[in-house]
């Protein structure tokens, strides 16, 4: 269902069309889906074309790299003059400054749509923590739309706006585009500014975006990623593939769980009979590390980093949170000083056992969910549910990852199917390669020239 390309409507811009009539098109779509869980403060269509209008008037507006492109953004980062809510509304605030990260994309000329719904203080990966309505996938049958960020993806998968500006703390991400079959990007961390962003676990938060191209991703990233000396973790990005062979690591397929969803392990088993025939060379690898790294997440101390930067809302204004979620944010209370720093060091050790292993291959695939859930069965077990639903993405921050969902086609049923791409930190283009390779996009435009088809172990 997804709609015109980034690169679709800058050629769009070019010729006939304009900024002004593409906001027309986008807030004629946002109205006729009404209030289905994708938006919080879309921005009113009055102000959206004379946003687009002021665009179209910017000095040399039609060379600018995302001239007249819409865009969302997940409401738990700022834009001056717009709520930041949460999904909390006794939490919102009106924010004065635009985080730096979107004022990037609103200096090259990209038009904001609005604010996107998700799971209440991003904590979650379902999308139905939500006390608006809960949006649900564009796969029907009642499925979930995924979360946290599961209004950006809708408003992507639906052919709203091209492109959004999300989060991935845990898969937040990644699972909302699995379930609704876009690309979902959790660059390294740093890349990306998280200046303006509320934190949900500082130390491994990341922004992401989704798109459903990996070219539109790269037009994207070029605009959006730069140092920010305000962001502590912030780093530059790494280089860019030279082009050759990528060893592409497979675990057994004993090693991957699908939670006894018989026809998302054989819609998976057969993504992966097809990917030596993309050029890929195929090596055998191993899960224990990332799955030991993954289940520290939430059984250990880093819930509790989450009450840096809410607990105090949660003491002194407890029942205007979620059930669901003040359950999880006072779970952290229980951990000490010394859980922290067990916690580290048994973290430390999987880091190293982990950078061992790319010495071997240069990218992981695996499913980007094992299996998928309706609305009313995650309502009905709100933890079990999601834990399953992060079982392969919980470890990526903690180890320091990159990683990509790639749509992958549907089960026998209907349902979606996503493969996840993940590599070392500022592997990111290496990541992206691969992932157009899997989507069958070609990728050298954006290539720099002077870069030689040297190998991935040369490089390193």
């Amino acid at each position: 269902m997804t709609g015109s390309t980034v690169t679709e409507i800058l050629a769009q811009h070019q010729g006939t069309g304009s900024p002004t009539r593409t906001a027309a098109r986008v807030a004629d779509a946002i109205a006729a889906r009404g209030d289905d869980g994708t938006w919080i403060t879309p921005v009113p269509r009055a102000e959206l074309l004379t946003a687009a209008a002021a665009i179209e008037r910017m000095p040399g507006a039609r060379t600018l790299p995302l001239y007249g492109v819409p865009f969302g953004v997940k409401d738990s980062i700022d834009v001056a003059g717009y709520p930041t809510t949460l999904a909390c509304p006794d939490y919102a605030y009106l924010a004065t400054r635009t985080a730096p990260a979107v004022q990037r994309l609103l200096d090259a000329g990209a038009l904001f749509v609005g604010k996107t719904n998700l799971d209440q203080f991003a904590t979650g990966l379902n999308g139905t923590r939500t006390p608006y309505p809960v949006p649900r996938s564009v796969f029907g049958g009642d499925l979930i739309s995924g979360g946290s960020s599961s209004g950006s993806a809708l408003a992507v998968a639906l052919g709203q706006v091209p492109f959004c500006v999300a989060t991935d703390t845990a898969g937040s991400g990644r699972v909302p585009a699995a379930l609704n079959g876009i690309v979902g990007w959790k660059p390294s961390r740093g890349l990306i500014s998280t200046v303006g962003l509320v934190p949900a676990c500082k130390s491994l938060d990341c922004l992401t975006l989704m798109a459903s191209t990996v070219e539109d991703l790269d037009l994207v990233a070029d605009v959006i990623m730069a140092i920010d000396h305000e962001d502590p973790w912030t780093r530059a990005r790494g280089a860019r593939f030279p082009g050759g062979p990528i060893r592409l690591g497979l675990p057994a397929p004993d090693e991957l769980q699908f939670f006894g969803d018989d026809a998302m392990r054989a819609a998976h088993l057969g993504a992966r009979d097809r990917l030596p025939g993309k050029g890929f060379s195929c090596v055998d690898t191993t899960l224990t590390p990332f799955l030991a790294a993954g289940a520290l997440l939430y059984q250990g101390p880093w819930v509790a980093e989450r009450l840096v930067e809410f607990e105090e809302f949660l003491t002194e204004k407890p029942d205007s949170i979620l059930p669901v979620i003040r359950e999880i944010l006072d779970s952290g209370r229980q951990f000490s000083a010394v859980d922290v720093f067990r916690a580290q060091q048994r973290l430390q050790e999987l880091r190293a056992e982990v950078a061992r292993m790319w010495d071997e291959v240069d990218v992981v695939v695996v499913p980007t969910i094992g299996t998928t859930f309706t609305v009313p069965e995650v309502l009905a077990d709100p933890i079990a549910t999601n834990t399953v639903l992060g079982h392969y993405t919980h470890f990526g921050n903690l180890l320091d990852l990159t990683a990509i969902a790639v749509p992958a086609g549907t089960t026998r049923d209907g349902r979606p199917v996503s493969l996840m791409v993940f590599g070392p930190a500022l592997a990111d283009d290496v990541v992206l390669a691969a992932a157009a390779w899997l989507l069958d996009e070609p990728r050298t435009a954006a290539l720099p020239h002077h870069l030689g088809p040297v190998s991935l172990q040369e490089r390193r």
